[in-house]
Order: C-alpha cells, then sequence, then structure tokens
C-alpha cells in the first residue's frame, strides 16, 4: 500500500504541474465532507458521502492559504512514505508548524484543528485512509480469542495470538492494514463488547475459548483502528455480534459500527459493518428476565435528548423495532447498564449470551 500511495501522491503533484505548464491556476477537489452530502445508503446499508464537489485553486485569494496548508501536508507524508516512518496526526501538525519566513511573523498552521480537516480532504481526494498515509491516530480497543496476526513492523516480522495475551489482551493499533494481515482466524463469531470491564469478566471466564467467539472491546465509541479490524472479521463470514449498555449512547455505538458515522461517512466502504447484529441489552429484557426491573437507572436529561435525536436517524427510524426500544426509554425515562446482568451470578453475563445467540434473539 505505500508504493501504492506515494504513487498517488506523486501523480496529485504531477496534475497540477501540468496545470501550471498549461498557465492554469493549480486546482484541488474533493468530496464535500459536509452534513448536506451525507447520504445513507439504503442498497448499501451503510452512511456515505454524496457526489457534491469542493474546489479549492490557488490563484482565489480565499483559498490559496488552505490550498497551499494542503500540499504541505501531502508533500510530508510523501515524505513519511519513503523514510518508511510513522507519525500521529498531532505530530504532523508540529512537523509543519513554522514560520512562512523570516520577515512573515505568520505560521502556515495556527491550530491543529486546521490540519486535521485537510488531512480527511486528502484522504477522500485520492480514495486512501491517513493510516496508509503513515498517519496514526490512537489506539483503542482490545481482543482475544482464537486469532493469529502477522504483523511486519519497524523492520521485524511479529506473530500475535491473541489465545495468548493473558488478561489484558491484545491493543488494536490505529493501522490493521499495511504490514499486517491474518495468519489464521478460527472462530465462529466476534462479539464486541461495549464496555472494558465488561471485557475483562468474560475475557476472565474464558468466554471466548468456551465459546469459540473472538471477543472484541472497543471501550466505549469505536476508533477507526477497531472498526476497520471487525470489518476484515466480517469479510470473513463471520457474525457481527454487539453488546453494549441499554441507552441511547450505547445503542449508538453499535449504529456507528453498523452502519458507520456522519463523521466519516467517507470511510464508510471501510468500515460500516451492515451485517452487525445486535443481542443487548434492551427495554425487552426487563421483561424478559425479573430482577433486571430491580437494578434500572434513571434516565438523565442527555440521555432522553439522545434518544430523541436517534428516532430523527432514517436508517433507524425505519427499523420498528428500534422505535419501539427509544420511545419505551422516552416513556419510562429509564436505562439499564449491562453490568447489571451480574446481578444474580458473576457468570450470568455468558448464560444470557449464549441464549441470545442461539434463540437469535436480535433487534433488528
Amino acid at each position: 500500500m505505500a508504493e501504492k500511495a506515494e504513487k498517488k501522491l506523486e501523480d496529485f503533484g504531477r496534475d497540477m504541474i501540468s496545470e501550471i505548464d498549461k498557465d492554469l491556476s493549480p486546482t484541488f477537489k474533493t468530496l464535500a465532507r459536509t452534513k448536506s452530502n451525507v447520504i445513507f445508503d439504503e442498497s448499501m446499508g451503510y452512511i456515505r458521502l454524496g457526489n457534491k464537489v469542493e474546489e479549492r485553486t490557488f490563484v482565489n485569494v480565499g483559498q490559496a492559504r488552505k490550498f497551499m496548508q494542503t500540499i504541505a501536508i501531502a508533500n510530508k507524508c510523501k515524505k513519511f512514505l519513503r523514510e518508511n516512518s510513522h507519525t500521529s496526526i498531532r505530530g504532523l501538525y508540529y512537523q509543519l508548524k513554522f514560520s512562512l519566513g523570516e520577515t512573515l511573523d505568520e505560521d502556515l498552521f495556527s491550530e491543529q484543528s486546521e490540519s486535521n480537516p485537510l488531512i480527511e480532504d486528502l484522504e477522500v481526494a485520492l480514495s486512501l485512509k491517513r493510516e496508509d498515509l503513515n498517519l496514526n491516530t490512537d489506539r483503542k480497543g482490545v481482543v482475544a480469542g482464537p486469532l493469529v496476526l502477522r504483523d511486519r513492523f519497524g523492520g521485524s516480522e511479529d506473530i500475535i495470538d491473541c489465545t495468548k495475551q493473558g488478561r489484558s489482551g491484545w491493543m488494536i493499533p490505529s493501522d490493521v492494514d499495511n504490514g499486517m494481515d491474518f495468519k489464521s482466524v478460527d472462530a465462529d463469531y466476534v462479539l464486541v463488547v461495549e464496555k472494558d470491564a465488561m471485557w475483562q469478566r468474560l475475557n476472565e471466564d474464558k468466554f471466548w475459548k468456551k465459546e469459540n467467539c473472538i471477543l472484541i472491546t472497543p471501550k466505549g465509541q469505536s476508533s477507526r483502528g477497531c472498526r476497520r479490524l471487525i470489518r476484515k472479521l466480517a469479510d470473513r463470514k463471520l457474525p457481527v455480534y454487539c453488546f453494549t449498555d441499554c441507552d441511547a449512547w450505547g445503542w449508538y455505538i453499535y449504529w456507528a459500527i453498523k452502519t458507520g458515522s456522519i463523521n466519516l461517512a467517507y470511510l464508510a466502504n471501510d468500515i460500516a459493518i451492515p451485517e452487525a447484529k445486535f443481542i443487548g441489552v434492551t427495554m425487552q429484557d426487563i421483561k424478559d428476565y425479573d430482577f433486571l426491573g430491580k437494578l434500572t437507572i434513571n434516565a438523565k436529561e442527555v440521555d432522553i435528548k439522545r434518544a430523541e435525536e436517534m428516532l430523527g436517524y432514517e436508517w433507524i427510524s425505519r427499523s420498528k423495532g428500534w422505535v419501539n426500544e427509544l420511545k419505551t426509554v422516552l416513556k419510562t425515562k429509564k436505562k439499564i447498564e449491562q453490568d447489571a446482568l451480574q446481578g444474580p451470578r458473576l457468570s450470568f453475563v455468558g448464560e444470557y449470551l449464549k441464549e441470545k445467540i442461539s434463540k437469535k434473539k436480535f433487534l433488528v
């Protein structure tokens, strides 16, 4: 991928030089990452960008600075690729935060909030992920189970056996594509658990071993690397089941995994998992498991507001089951944490999950 990414950057530069040779102003084009250009593609089952194009030219006074900044980022990323070196988006910002000249008291970038959107513009324009440009984001997410990976990084090759990572599991990096591939995947399904504490509970019970599954926690909202790993496992035809808190925030974690998100609509094809299924926790569980009725929590105003927002999303509002769940939250003003399933006994969580999966009790 490094060679492909470098070639795309070179072609990007050559196209601008060609425009200059023709006495034209160099132009940068990319799909607009605006809310008005984000659509839900029902045929694909995820949120993606539409076809509106944003264009900026060097000779436009209002666009010249942003144009120059975009070119500086592209040039620096090409340097990283040639050197086979990586940095964070924060590191890139500091690499480029320099004065424009001895006589000019102005930085190329004054804040990281200027550089971050331009990185995304390049991702869209070149059909690349920032990880393909040797830019890393924070690691987030942990995995355990019958998954063995081959990782070529920093001049060495390591074999990572996710059945032998002890109590901590394997920390998912931001880039699970470049220099990394699956050596073996021997699981029956993937279980995504919202909270790290619940993941630890299931890992201690060796749930992944008993049920022959890959156990992942995104530790809250999923990172790009975590979603990409789940997508790659789904491409292996492994079912993906999501297990979160029974509130709008937990449920949105599931929907971000399933349909992608508005902010990352430009990466939908790489990270959305439309085939993912939700197994709990649901408001219906209060009726199905008597003890849960005593373990509910009062929903806060932010929980109610989030539930109302979710009802407004067309990809959610078209599901009768989800509309009923959200309306029940609004009516009862209650929520349940997944941790409540430990009420009867610590091992009950595993029993709950096995029942939900075996009986295909999915919320759809």
